[in-house]
C-alpha cells in the first residue's frame, strides 16, 4: 500500500559562514511514513536542536531535502503538478508554535478563517461561509458569537491557537502537523488545546503529528512516539512503553528531567561522567562515525565511538538505537512503521 506521506532516507544540511563553510546536519538519513487510513496521534520528541521542527517543515513541503525524498502518495513532492499541490495543501494542515504571528493585526480573526474557505471554494455564499466558520469554532470549544468580529489582540493566546485548530478543521485534512502548539500558552489552557486536537483525531478521523520537547504532553495525547537526537532516531515505539520504561540512555535522561512533584528531590545533582578511555576519544568532530550521543552517555562503550548503532528490536512494540541492546535483532529503519499503532 502506498503511504500517504513518507520521508525516505532524508538528510538535511544547513550551511553557515562565508569563509569557513561549516555544515550543520539537522536530519541524518531519516526514514518514516505516515498513513492516514487508521487515524492516530504520533509524537516527535527531542530537545532543542534534535531536528524535530526541520522534520515537520520537510513534511509540509517548506524545506527541500539535501538528499533523499519526501513523497506524497508515492510521488516526490518536488514533481507535484499544480492540482496535486493543491490537494496536498488541503490534505496536510499545520498548527505552529506562535499563534499571534499568523494573524494580521489589522483584520478581525474572521480573516484567517475566510481565507481557506475562499481559496478552496468551500462555500457558495457568505451565509454558508459564516455557518462553516461557526461550526468549526464550536467544534474546538469556542463561542462563535463571542469570537468572530474581534481582533487578535482582543483574544488570549489559547483562544488564538484554538482558532488555528478550527481553521485546520475547515479543510477536513487527513493530517495535521502541530509543531509545539502549546509551548506559548498558559499551563491552564494547554489541556484545552490538546483536547481539541484529540477531538479532531477521535471524532473527525484526522491523524496528528505532534512535535514537542515536552514528554509529559506527548505521553498524554499520542499513541506512538519517535525520539530524535541530533537528527537521528534514538528510540521509537508505543508511547506507554517508551515513556514508562525507556531503553535508550537519551530517552532515560529526558524522562528523568521531568519535574515530578517530589519536594525531596534536588535537581542538577547528577553528573554524567564517561570512562576515561571513552572521554579521550573525539566522538563528535567532523567525520565522526560513532553514536552521536556517546559524549553524553553514562553507558558509553568503545564500540559507541567506532560505529553508529542500528535500530535494535527491544520488544515487539519498541526499537532503540543503542549498543546496550546488541543481542536483540536489528530492524531496518524503513520498517519502523510496524512498531507503531
Amino acid at each position: 500500500m502506498t503511504a500517504f506521506l513518507e520521508l525516505r532516507n532524508v538528510t538535511k544540511e544547513f550551511g553557515r559562514g562565508i569563509f569557513r563553510k561549516k555544515r550543520t546536519v539537522a536530519l541524518d538519513n531519516l526514514s518514516m511514513t505516515i498513513n492516514t487510513d487508521k487515524p492516530v496521534v504520533k509524537a516527535i520528541a527531542g530537545e532543542s536542536g534534535s531536528g524535530k521542527t526541520t522534520l515537520g517543515m520537510m513534511l509540509m513541503g517548506f524545506l527541500q531535502p539535501s538528499s533523499g525524498s519526501v513523497l506524497y502518495q508515492g510521488k516526490d513532492m518536488r514533481s507535484l503538478n499544480r492540482h496535486e499541490q493543491q490537494n496536498f495543501r488541503r490534505d496536510v494542515q499545520a498548527i505552529f508554535q506562535d499563534p499571534f504571528s499568523v494573524y494580521n493585526p489589522f483584520y478581525p480573526v474572521d480573516h484567517v478563517l475566510e481565507m481557506p474557505i475562499e481559496k478552496f471554494k468551500l462555500a457558495k455564499s457568505r451565509r454558508e461561509a459564516r455557518l462553516l466558520m461557526e461550526n468549526a469554532l464550536s467544534a474546538v470549544g469556542m463561542q462563535p458569537e463571542e469570537t468572530l468580529g474581534r481582533f487578535p489582540h482582543q483574544l488570549s493566546g489559547g483562544q488564538r491557537q484554538r482558532i488555528m485548530v478550527a481553521r485546520a478543521l475547515l479543510l477536513k485534512p487527513r493530517l495535521i502537523i502541530a509543531d509545539e502548539p502549546v509551548s506559548m500558552v498558559d499551563a491552564s489552557l494547554r489541556a484545552t488545546i490538546l483536547e481539541s486536537l484529540r477531538k479532531l483525531n477521535r471524532e473527525f478521523g484526522i491523524s496528528i503529528l505532534y512535535i514537542t520537547h515536552d514528554l509529559t504532553t506527548a505521553y498524554h495525547v499520542s499513541n506512538d512516539i519517535m525520539v530524535l537526537y541530533r537528527g537521528e532516531l534514538a528510540e521509537v515505539g508505543d508511547v506507554e512503553h517508551v515513556i514508562k520504561d525507556p531503553q535508550h540512555p537519551y530517552t532515560q535522561l529526558l524522562v528523568d528531567s521531568i519535574p515530578w512533584p517530589d519536594l525531596d528531590q534536588t535537581w542538577g545533582t547528577k553528573e554524567i561522567k564517561l570512562s576515561s578511555s571513552i572521554a579521550q576519544v573525539k566522538v563528535n568532530g567532523n567525520g565522526a562515525v560513532g553514536c552521536k550521543f556517546a559524549d553524553r552517555c553514562p553507558h558509553a562503550m568503545t564500540i559507541c565511538v567506532q560505529k553508529s548503532p542500528p535500530l535494535y528490536l527491544v520488544n515487539p512494540t519498541r526499537a532503540s538505537a543503542c549498543f546496550l541492546h546488541q543481542d536483540a535483532p536489528i530492524i531496518p529503519r524503513e520498517e519502523i512503521d510496524r512498531l507503531m499503532a
